[in-house]
C-alpha cells in the first residue's frame, strides 16, 4: 500500500527499489529538507497553494489562479476621449439646468407640476408646496444631468477609475473556506470514514511537512480505494503511520532536486509560457498563461523549429520535469530520449538512466523489447533496422525484413532459451555456414520440425536478389561496434531496461550517443518509439498515463511510427516529438505526421516551406475584412471652393469622404509567410486539442514567460 500499488520495473534492477543511475563517482545528492520547499513554518504557503481557484477552462489555459475572460474583446474606449466626453456632457448639463433655472428657456419644464399639484400649492399660498416646488425641481435637475451622464458615459469613468478599480488593484484578504469545502482539511476521507487520517494529513498541511507532490500522490492512491484496487483500513494505516510521506514512489523521492518551471499538480499542468496580447489570437487566450498536461498531452505534441529556437530548453525540458514529478505522484510513467549532454534533466531525476555507448552506465537497453514472441521482437527490431528505407527502397520492405528475422530468431530462442547478441544476429543475417549449422544441429531430434522449415526457407533465400538479409545485417553492423561492446547484452550478465516496465511510475532516460553514431543513434531512438507503442498498447493498467519524449525524431519517422502515433490516444499515452525541420521526415509522411499528433507547434524560425505544411493542416477560418476608401470631395459653390481651400491650407490635404465596405472573407489562420517571418524570437505557435476532443486555434504564445 505504501507504493500505491506499484511495483519495481520487471527487469530494470537487482535492488528492490530503483535508485538514481548516477556514475559511482558522483557524490550523493545531500537531504532534502523535512518542510515543503517554499513554505512556511506553519505551512501557509502550501495551503495558500492549495485552496488557490482552478476554474474550468479552455484548452492550454493555466488555470491556476485563472480569471476567466469573455470570449469577445468588449469594446474599449480611448481613456482621453472617454474623460473629455464625460467633461463635455456634464459642460452642457450645467448649462441647459441653468438655462432652465433661470428662465432664459421658459417654464415649459414646470408644467406636469402645474397639472398635478393643486392650485394652493402652486399659487404659493402653501409651505407644504413650495417645498414641494423645490423637490420637484431637484429631481428634475437630477434626471436632466442623468440623461447627460448616459450620453457621456459616467458610468464607465466610475468603473475605470472610480473605487471598483481602487478595490481591483488592493489585496484582498484571503478567508479560510468551510471545512467541507477546504482540500486541506481533506473533506472526502472524512465522509468515507477516514477521519483520523483526514486529520494527520490536514496537520501536516498546517505545520509545513506536506509538498504538492505528496499531495498528488495521496489523492492518486485514495482514488485506487474509490476504484476498488486498494481496501480502507490500509490506506488509512499507512496514512497514520507516514503522514504526507505515505504511499511513496518506490525510489522513496517524494519532490525532484531542482525545478526549471512552475507546475500545478492539482491540475496536472506545466506552465510553458505566456499566450501574447495578439490580436490574431482569441480575445480570451491573450495574456492567460500556456499550461500543458496529460489532457493534451494524451493527444501527442510535434515541436518543429531550427537549431537554437529553444525546442529543448522551453518545452522538452519542462514537459519531462513535469512527467517526472506526476511519476514520483503515482500518476505517470515517463522515458526521455536525447543525445548524450543535451539538457534532459539531472541524472538524479530519473530511476534509470541508460547511457548508451558510455562504459560507466549502470542500466543497458535491451533490444527486444522485453518479449518472448519471436514474431513479435522480430517486428519491432525491423522496424528499427530498416524502417526509414521502407519507401526508398522496395527491397528493404518491412514486412520481408520481419520474416527474415522470425526466420532466424525463432529458431535461435528455442535453441538457447534467449535471443541472440548483436555479434550473434551479424552473423546469422551473414549466412555465416557455421552459425545456421549450429541452429540445425541445435533443432534436429527436438520436434521443432516447423522451426526446422523455417531455417530452410532462410538458407533458400541466402543470396537471391529479393533477400533483405543483407540489407540488414549492414544495419546490425553498426550496432557491432568497439563502443557498443558492453550493451544489448543477451546473456543475463547486465541489467537490461526494458519497457514493459511502463505498468509502473516510472522515471527513464536514454541516452544515446552524441557523435561519431549518429545513423546508430537514429536507429535506436527508432527501436525506442517501436517498443514504446508496442508495449502501452498491451499494459494491464491503463489508468498510468505513459509518454515518450524524443527530444530529436530525425529519421524516426516511418509508416509503422505514425500508425503508431495514432493508437497512442487509446492507451491513455502519449508523445512529444522535435525536429529541426519537416524536411527530416519524409514527404509521404509529413500530412499525416501532421494529422496525427494533436498538438502542433511552429517555433520561430522556421521555413516557408515548412510553414507551408503547418498552414494547410490549420487550415482556414471566416473574417471580417474592411475596404476602406477616400473619395475626394468637389465643391460647387462659390462658399464651399473658398472653405475646400482653406482647408486644403491648414491639412496639407484636398477634402475627402471615407467609405467603409465590411465583408467576410476565408483567410488561412497563420500563412506560411507570417510563420517563417511574423513570429518573433522566443515564441511559437501552438494549436491543441485534448483527448476529450476540445479545440484550441493556433496561437501565438511567448516561451519566455
Amino acid at each position: 500500500m505504501d507504493s500505491d500499488g506499484t511495483q519495481d520495473a520487471r527487469g530494470t534492477h537487482a535492488t528492490p527499489v530503483p535508485r538514481p543511475a548516477t556514475p559511482p563517482e558522483v557524490p550523493a545528492v545531500p537531504p532534502r529538507p523535512t518542510r515543503a520547499p517554499g513554505a512556511g513554518p506553519d505551512g501557509s504557503t502550501f495551503l495558500t497553494w492549495l485552496r488557490a481557484p482552478r476554474p474550468e477552462a479552455q484548452p492550454g489555459v493555466w488555470r491556476f489562479g485563472h480569471v476567466p475572460r469573455p470570449d469577445q474583446e468588449p469594446e474599449q474606449i480611448p481613456t482621453r476621449q472617454l474623460l473629455s466626453g464625460a467633461l463635455i456632457a456634464f459642460l452642457c448639463g450645467w448649462l441647459v439646468c441653468s438655462l432652465l433655472w433661470n428662465g432664459y428657456l421658459g417654464d415649459f419644464w414646470q408644467w406636469p407640476w402645474y397639472v398635478l399639484a393643486p392650485d394652493s400649492w402652486t399659487h404659493g399660498q402653501s409651505e407644504l408646496g413650495g417645498t414641494l416646488s423645490y423637490v420637484y425641481s431637484i429631481l428634475f435637475f437630477v434626471g436632466t444631468f442623468a440623461i447627460f451622464g448616459k450620453i457621456g458615459r459616467w458610468g464607465e469613468v466610475w468603473r475605470r477609475f472610480g473605487p471598483p478599480a481602487w478595490r481591483r488593484a488592493a489585496p484582498v484578504a484571503e478567508r479560510a473556506p468551510a471545512p467541507e469545502q477546504d482540500p486541506g482539511s481533506w473533506p472526502a476521507l472524512r465522509a468515507a470514514g477516514a477521519a483520523d487520517a483526514a486529520e494527520r494529513l490536514a496537520s501536516d498541511a498546517r505545520s509545513g511537512l506536506m509538498r504538492d507532490v505528496d499531495y498528488a500522490r495521496i489523492v492518486r492512491a485514495w482514488q485506487g480505494v474509490r476504484s476498488g484496487r486498494h481496501d480502507l483500513p490500509t490506506f488509512s494505516g499507512a496514512v497514520l503511520k507516514d503522514g504526507a510521506a505515505a504511499c511513496l514512489h518506490p525510489s522513496g523521492e517524494r519532490d525532484l532536486s531542482a525545478r526549471v518551471a512552475r507546475h500545478d499538480l492539482v491540475s496536472g499542468q506545466v506552465r510553458l509560457g505566456t499566450t501574447a496580447d495578439d490580436p490574431r489570437n482569441p480575445y480570451a487566450y491573450r495574456g492567460t498563461g500556456l499550461g500543458l498536461g496529460p489532457d493534451l498531452i494524451g493527444t501527442s505534441l510535434l515541436a518543429v523549429g531550427p537549431a537554437g529556437s529553444g525546442k529543448t530548453g522551453t518545452v522538452v525540458r519542462p514537459l519531462a520535469e513535469s512527467l517526472c514529478l506526476q511519476a514520483l505522484a503515482g500518476r505517470a510513467s515517463v522515458v526521455v530520449v536525447g543525445a548524450a549532454g543535451t539538457g534532459l534533466g539531472p541524472a538524479d531525476a530519473f530511476d534509470v538512466v541508460v547511457r548508451i555507448g558510455n562504459p560507466e552506465s549502470i542500466y543497458d537497453l535491451d533490444l527486444y523489447g522485453g518479449t518472448n514472441d519471436p514474431d513479435e521482437a522480430a517486428a519491432v527490431l525491423a522496424e528499427a533496422l530498416v524502417g526509414d528505407l521502407a519507401d526508398p527502397h522496395p527491397g528493404s520492405d518491412s514486412r520481408r525484413s520481419t520474416t527474415v528475422l522470425a526466420q532466424l530468431l525463432g529458431p535461435f530462442r528455442a535453441v538457447h532459451d534467449r535471443f541472440p547478441s548483436v555479434p550473434e544476429l551479424r552473423q546469422l543475417l551473414d549466412g555465416s555456414p557455421g552459425a545456421l549449422g549450429a541452429l540445425r544441429t541445435g533443432l534436429e531430434g527436438s520436434g521443432q520440425e516447423s522451426l526446422l522449415r523455417e531455417l530452410d526457407a532462410r538458407e533458400r533465400q541466402l543470396g537471391h536478389p529479393g533477400d533483405v538479409a543483407a540489407v540488414l545485417a549492414d544495419r546490425v553492423a553498426l550496432l557491432d561496434r568497439p563502443a557498443f561492446a558492453g550493451f544489448f547484452d543477451t546473456s543475463g550478465q547486465s541489467r537490461p531496461f526494458t519497457l514493459k516496465a511502463l505498468d509502473h511510475p516510472v522515471r527513464v532516460r536514454i541516452d544515446l550517443p552524441a557523435r561519431g553514431h549518429a545513423e546508430a543513434s537514429r536507429m535506436l531512438a527508432r527501436l525506442v518509439l517501436a517498443q514504446f507503442t508496442a508495449s502501452v498498447a498491451v499494459r494491464e493498467d491503463r489508468s498510468l498515463f505513459a509518454c515518450l519524449v524524443l527530444d530529436d525524431a530525425t529519421g524516426v519517422v516511418t509508416p509503422e511510427a505514425v500508425r503508431g502515433i495514432q493508437r497512442l490516444r487509446s492507451g491513455n499515452a502519449g508523445a512529444v516529438l522535435t525536429l529541426r525541420t519537416l524536411d527530416d521526415v519524409p514527404r509521404p509522411l509529413r500530412g499525416p505526421l501532421l494529422g496525427s499528433t494533436g498538438c502542433r507547434m511552429a517555433l520561430a524560425g522556421v521555413t516557408p516551406w515548412d510553414g507551408q505544411d503547418f498552414a494547410e493542416v490549420w487550415g482556414k477560418e471566416w473574417t471580417e475584412a474592411r475596404d476602406v476608401t477616400d473619395r475626394q470631395i468637389i465643391a460647387e459653390t462659390p462658399a464651399g471652393k473658398a472653405l475646400h481651400a482653406v482647408r486644403r491650407v491648414i491639412t496639407g490635404k484636398a477634402p475627402t469622404a471615407r467609405a467603409v465596405t465590411v465583408r467576410q472573407v476565408e483567410r488561412e489562420r497563420w500563412s506560411a509567410s507570417e510563420l517563417a517571418h511574423g513570429v518573433p524570437p522566443g515564441h511559437a505557435v501552438l494549436s491543441l486539442t485534448s483527448v476529450q476532443g476540445e479545440h484550441a486555434p493556433p496561437l501565438l504564445v511567448d516561451l519566455r514567460g
